[in-house]
């Protein structure tokens, strides 16, 4: 996906925020925290990945499926991948 080099910077503190918030939550099972903590905590490592993914298909729609200067072959294509992405989430 050339188009994430221009948010190359954006996606990589994101994934790094993540990946912050599954430490936090392997520390805190170590730990022995409460469970509700704990659940929280990977709610909201939930949520951050969702919204990364949700900024992903964005792109992906907007460079490989609704970009006007595509051919109906590469339009077909990025679809394609975008359903082949999205039912292997809702799995």
């Amino acid at each position: 996906m050339v188009h994430t080099s221009t948010n190359k910077k954006k996606l990589v503190a994101r994934v790094r925020r993540i990946s912050g918030q599954l430490s936090a939550i392997e520390r805190a099972i170590e730990s022995e925290a409460g469970c509700s903590q704990i659940l929280q905590q990977v709610a909201a490592a939930r949520g951050a990945m969702g919204g990364l993914l949700e900024e992903l298909i964005e792109d992906h729609l907007r460079h490989h499926v609704a970009h006007p200067d595509l051919s109906e072959d590469a339009r077909q294509g990025g679809a394609d991948e975008l359903i082949a992405i999205i039912r292997r989430y809702s799995k």
